[in-house]
């Protein structure tokens, strides 16, 4: 059993939960993650460890809100705690030695960039982070990212930070400043974009995917995606890839494949329905 130690809103559907997992604390390098299940029944939802405390013992989960098992996570309080942690999984991020990196984060993903950004000040890298939200109240781990280096924040409503989206900012920087190397997690859209504005600049970026996945060990094969048409496994190869090179066309679709009983899901954790939906086609 992994205890909730510490709990805290950071936005109106994300939740930052720290719990007890000292052996994986200990080893754990940024860009990894773990599967979490809840109890013996639960679904094993894959989350990136944010952050990490070896002294105390505990790893950092940050927890959107989007489902049945994810709103039964984030309601945990300090004292309970999760039945099953098992990690670290995924390979580590590939990080430059020197030069200016660009850490791009939107909504939840930029809770994934901290540890990167981490890491990459911890090597003496000069570190700017691009965060963005919908507004003020969905920017997450500002404080966070701005003892590493320069924070750019970006809101769609322009309440807070710079109006518009991360990649407008990020465009701006790689004109005027330029980068070694872009990092970018939040929404497939906006990998895909940050992508395609840096393939013609020909700056490296490196996106983490957020595929189906089950075993977190290449076994099921739901987590597959094509990179550089190839056939990879984000839990075993990645999450980790060449934005560059990877199919978002195929990776949006393969997300959505069994959205419709997520939702109904949901609804059923609200009260009594009904559970008649047909197969999902093959993907």
């Amino acid at each position: 059993m992994h205890r909730v130690v510490h709990r805290r809103q950071l936005s109106p559907n994300v939740t930052l939960l720290e719990v007890e997992a000292a052996r994986i604390a200990q080893i754990r390098r940024p860009g990894q993650f773990v599967i979490v299940r809840l109890g013996g029944n639960a679904e094993r939802i894959p989350l990136t460890i944010a952050d990490a405390h070896p002294a105390a013992g505990t790893i950092t989960l940050v927890i959107q809100a989007v489902g049945k098992s994810t709103r039964e996570l984030v309601a945990l309080q300090p004292g309970q705690a999760i039945q099953d942690i098992a990690g670290p999984l995924g390979h580590p991020t590939e990080q430059i030695d020197a030069g200016h990196a660009v850490c791009v984060g939107g909504g939840v993903g930029t809770a994934v960039v901290h540890p990167i950004a981490q890491g990459l000040h911890r090597k003496g890298v000069n570190v700017t982070s691009i965060i963005g939200g919908r507004s003020r109240e969905w920017v997450i781990f500002e404080p966070e990212l701005r003892a590493l280096g320069d924070v750019i924040v970006c809101t769609d409503d322009g309440s807070y930070g710079r109006k518009g989206f991360v990649t407008d900012a990020l465009k701006d920087l790689l004109t005027t400043v330029g980068a070694d190397i872009v990092y970018a997690v939040g929404p497939v859209p906006m990998m895909r974009a940050v992508a395609n504005l840096t393939r013609p600049l020909q700056v490296r970026t490196i996106v983490s995917l957020n595929p189906v996945m089950v075993d977190g060990t290449g076994m099921c094969g739901g987590c597959r995606v094509s990179v550089g048409a190839e056939t990879r496994f984000a839990c075993v190869d990645g999450p980790e890839f060449d934005g560059h090179l990877v199919d978002f066309d195929e990776l949006m679709d393969r997300l959505g494949t069994y959205r419709e009983f997520e939702q109904r899901a949901a609804q059923c954790a609200d009260g009594p329905c009904r559970i008649g939906l047909a197969a999902p086609t093959a993907a």
